[in-house]
């Protein structure tokens, strides 16, 4: 099977049919917010169900345009040290290699590749490859964008072996929804396993970062496609970010966590939805995203429950690792400034906040670098 890929409403509405309000009202966000989805994708949906949790992923909705949030949350703009790279922490660099995707979802936090005429993708990464050259605390580079294996096998193969002839490179990632949105991609083109295969090594291996966010994603297709991948010698994990109306419930997250380690995929990372410009819909307040965490871990196994709950914040990763009927405990769990990894911080509770920001200013401060009371 090859994927036919639809980019307007008139598209989807031939391909499925929708109402003249629900078209009119589809079309009004892509004005602002482009839609981009595949036939595959598509038949996974429920158009039955308006409340479909994969329609809501893909789909325009008019509750995008509510007012909220900002194009850059992380501040990645300042990290950026030339086009296409951007360098926060020391051990790892990354290039938006691409600002295409299979799939554009709706909550993404880096919206702004397509809205923007203003390009942050380079065609060219020599300079940027140069740059983690001359970089010798990068170990490892993460591939993102969009999604970079949107790209051809000969567009991304060059990359991949400069990459490798760096010697203080060790792992390369591949941040990709490819896995969810076009398994296909994966499995009808044996050239792209072959250059994998070849860049992936025993001691230096590629990761496939996939974003599962719904267990029905998790096809057959995508599970095969996942088994190429580890056949060629990269190790698949999974991220996520916890989102309304999609995996904010404690079932949700239990069947997908123990999905994903029954098909030997690791869960990584779950995400706070970021407050991105149209992704108010998609927010769950923090420490109830924590909550349906630790619920969904009760019936999960070890194996099941490895990923870490983050915030990706503009200073850094901020894990929250803890709560009582009164204060919420979080440390950084990677950081722009190095010093403050580790750093364990302690808020009191408030539960409307939605991101980091919105927890109250130190009131106490009795061991700066190890312990914050707030």
């Amino acid at each position: 099977m090859n994927p036919r890929y639809l980019t307007s409403v008139a598209e989807l509405d031939n391909l499925v049919g929708l109402g003249t309000k629900e078209r009119e009202e589809m079309e009004s966000v892509t004005e602002l917010y482009p839609f981009r989805a595949n036939d595959y994708y598509l038949s996974l949906i429920d158009w039955k169900d308006d409340k479909d949790p994969l329609r809501r992923i893909v789909i325009p909705d008019a509750k995008e345009l509510a007012y909220g949030g900002c194009a850059d949350p992380s501040h990645e703009k300042d990290y950026t040290k030339q086009p296409g790279l951007q360098h926060k922490y020391d051990q790892t660099g990354l290039l938006l290699l691409t600002d295409t995707c299979a799939g554009i979802c709706r909550f993404c936090f880096r919206k702004r590749l397509f809205m923007s005429c203003k390009r942050e993708t380079v065609r060219d990464v020599s300079d940027n490859i140069e740059y983690i050259r001359e970089h010798k605390e990068i170990t490892n580079v993460l591939l993102t964008g969009g999604d970079p294996l949107t790209l051809s096998t000969r567009q991304l193969e060059p990359v991949l072996k400069e990459l490798r002839e760096i010697g203080h490179v060790n792992i390369i990632r591949i941040g990709s929804k490819m896995l969810a949105y076009n398994p296909y991609r994966i499995l009808n083109d044996p050239e792209l396993l072959s250059v994998l295969s070849r860049y992936s090594t025993p001691a230096k291996r590629i990761y496939v970062v996939a974003h599962f966010n719904h267990p029905r994603e998790l096809s057959p297709v995508s599970v095969q496609a996942a088994e190429a991948l580890r056949n060629a010698g990269v190790v698949v994990v999974q991220q996520t970010p916890l989102l309304a109306g999609i995996n904010d419930n404690s079932q949700t997250l239990t069947t997908l966590f123990r999905k994903l380690s029954f098909a030997g995929i690791s869960p990584y990372y779950v995400f706070q939805c970021r407050p991105t410009t149209g992704n108010t819909t998609f927010a769950v307040p923090v420490e109830q995203s924590y909550d349906y965490i630790q619920r969904s871990w009760q019936a999960c196994s070890g194996l099941a429950k490895r990923a870490r709950f983050v915030m990706s914040h503009a200073t850094g990763k901020i894990e929250v690792v803890g709560k009582t009927a009164s204060h919420i405990f979080m440390r950084y769990h990677q950081a722009a400034d190095p010093g403050s990894i580790g750093t364990f911080m302690v808020f009191k509770r408030n539960p409307l906040a939605r991101w980091f920001d919105d927890y109250h200013q130190p009131l106490t401060d009795f061991e700066p670098k190890k312990l914050w009371l707030f």
